[in-house]
C-alpha cells in the first residue's frame, strides 16, 4: 500500500492537470459566447447539454469496460463501482457546464446597458397626493404601517380583503396598496405571496413594523368573563402561548385584527375580546385586559408597498423574483448557484404550490441588490434563462421605521 504522502503527491499533480484542462475549457467557453453573441443563438441549450452528459457517462462505461474485461451483457455491478461513479462524473459535469453558462451570460451581459427601461425608474418613490389603500378598518397594523412609510402626505381608504386591495390598484382607485406580507414568529402570509403571482402588480417599498398585541374587551369586563377571543388568524397564532394558558377560550378567526375590535366593540358582550394593536382600544373606546401577550417581544411584520405601476427606485437595495421550475432533479440547485456564482446574498427563499398543478411549486426568492449592478444582471439573465416564468417583483429600498419614511 502507498504512504499517504505519496497519495497526496499524486493528487497534486492530477489537480494541476485538472485546473489547466479547466482553463482550456473556459476559454473555449468563452469562444462559444462569442459565436452566440453574433448568430443570436440562446445560451442554454437543454438538449445539447444531455446529449453532452450522456456522452460523458457513456465514456467512463466504455473505460470500465476495457479495464474489466468485459462484454455490455456481462458487466458486473461492481465493475463502475457501482452507480455512484457514474453519478459523480455526472455532477462533475453538470457543474463545469453550468459554469460555463454563467461565463457566457458574464460576456454576453458586457454588451448590455441595462434590464430595464430607464424611463421606469425614480430617485424617490413619489407619495405626496398618493391615494393608498390597506385591508382591515381603522387601527389595523396595516394602517399603522401606511401611516409610518407615507407619514401624512397620502389619502387612504380601507378595503375588506387583500385581493380587494389588488383589484383597486387594477382600477386605478388607488396608487399604492399596503400588504404584510411576512411575520418573524407566525411565517408568511401565504395569500399574499399568491396574490403577488397573480397580479400583475410591483413591489416597490419595504417596511417592518413591531407586533404590540393586547387583549381587548369592552368597558368593564375582566378576563374571567371572556369565553370567546376574535383576531386574524396570524394574531392568534403570534399569541398561541398566551391562549394556551387559557383553553377555555374559543379562538374565532376574523379577516383583520382591527376588524376584530370593531365587532367587540359593536356587539358589546363581556364575554367576547379581540387581539389587536393596543392602539385600537382608543379608536373603539375598549379596555386593555392583558398588554404583550405575543409569543416573542421581538415579533415584526414585514409590510410592502404595492403599485400597478413597473417602478424601480435608484437606490434601491433589494430584489424580488419569482419563478417556477420543472419538477427534475437539482433544478432548484442549479438556479441558486447563480447567486453563489454572482456573490449575491439571497435572504430568503419561499415556496408556494401551483395552482391546478399537483405537487408542482413556484418560487419566491428575496437578494441584496440593484438591477444595475452587473452581477445582479448576470444572475438574473442566467435564473430567467434557465426557470419557467420568470417574474421580476421589484427593486425597492428597505425602509427602516427609524428612518421616518421612504
Amino acid at each position: 500500500m502507498k504512504e499517504l504522502t505519496e497519495i497526496r503527491k499524486e493528487l497534486d499533480i492530477v489537480d494541476r492537470q485538472i485546473v489547466e484542462l479547466y482553463k482550456q475549457r473556459m476559454e473555449l467557453s468563452d469562444e462559444v459566447a462569442a459565436y452566440k453573441q453574433q448568430s443570436g443563438k440562446p445560451v442554454y441549450d437543454k438538449e445539447r447539454e444531455e446529449e453532452k452528459l450522456n456522452t460523458v457517462v457513456s465514456l467512463l462505461e466504455e473505460d470500465g469496460l476495457r479495464k474489466n474485461g468485459l462484454n455490455k451483457d456481462g458487466l458486473r455491478q461492481d465493475a463502475l463501482n457501482g452507480n455512484s461513479l457514474k453519478q459523480g462524473i455526472r455532477e462533475l459535469f453538470e457543474q463545469i457546464m453550468s459554469i460555463s453558462r454563467k461565463r457566457q451570460y458574464q460576456i454576453l451581459n458586457l454588451a448590455r446597458t441595462d434590464v430595464t427601461d430607464r424611463s421606469l425608474w425614480v430617485e424617490k418613490l413619489p407619495v405626496s397626493g398618493r391615494k393608498v389603500v390597506f385591508q382591515g378598518t381603522d387601527g389595523a397594523y396595516s394602517q399603522v404601517a401606511m401611516k409610518e412609510f407615507f407619514q401624512d402626505r397620502c389619502e387612504s381608504f380601507h378595503v375588506k380583503t387583500w385581493r380587494d386591495a389588488m383589484e383597486t390598484l387594477v382600477n386605478n382607485e388607488a396608487d399604492y396598496a399596503v400588504l404584510p406580507i411576512e411575520n418573524t414568529t407566525a411565517g408568511i402570509v401565504s395569500e399574499n405571496y399568491d396574490l403577488i403571482a397573480e397580479y400583475n402588480h410591483f413591489i416597490v417599498g419595504e417596511l417592518v413594523i413591531k407586533v404590540d398585541h393586547a387583549l381587548l374587551g369592552v368597558k368593564g369586563a375582566s378576563l374571567n368573563d371572556i369565553t370567546s377571543v376574535l383576531s386574524h388568524p396570524q394574531a392568534l397564532a403570534q399569541c398561541s402561548r398566551f391562549l394556551e394558558q387559557n383553553r377555555n377560550w374559543k379562538k374565532v378567526s376574523m379577516e383583520n385584527t382591527a376588524v376584530s375590535a370593531r365587532k367587540v366593540k359593536e356587539e358589546n358582550k363581556k364575554s367576547q375580546a379581540a387581539i389587536a394593536n393596543r392602539l385600537t382600544a382608543d379608536i373603539y373606546g375598549l379596555d386593555i385586559l392583558a398588554e404583550k401577550i405575543v409569543n416573542v417581544d421581538t415579533n415584526e411584520t414585514r409590510f410592502i408597498i404595492v403599485s400597478a405601476k413597473e417602478t424601480y427606485v435608484e437606490n434601491g437595495d433589494k430584489i424580488s423574483i419569482c419563478f417556477e421550475l420543472p419538477h427534475e432533479s437539482g433544478s432548484l440547485y442549479h438556479i441558486l448557484s447563480h447567486f453563489i456564482f454572482n456573490n449575491l446574498n439571497m435572504t430568503k427563499i419561499e415556496s408556494r404550490p401551483i395552482p391546478g398543478r399537483n405537487w408542482e411549486y413556484r418560487f419566491f426568492a428575496d437578494f441584496d441588490g440593484n438591477l444595475q449592478d452587473f452581477a445582479v444582471k448576470n444572475a438574473l439573465t442566467g435564473i430567467r434563462n434557465e426557470a419557467r416564468n420568470f417574474k421580476l417583483l421589484g427593486n425597492y429600498k428597505q425602509y427602516e421605521k427609524r428612518n421616518g419614511r421612504g
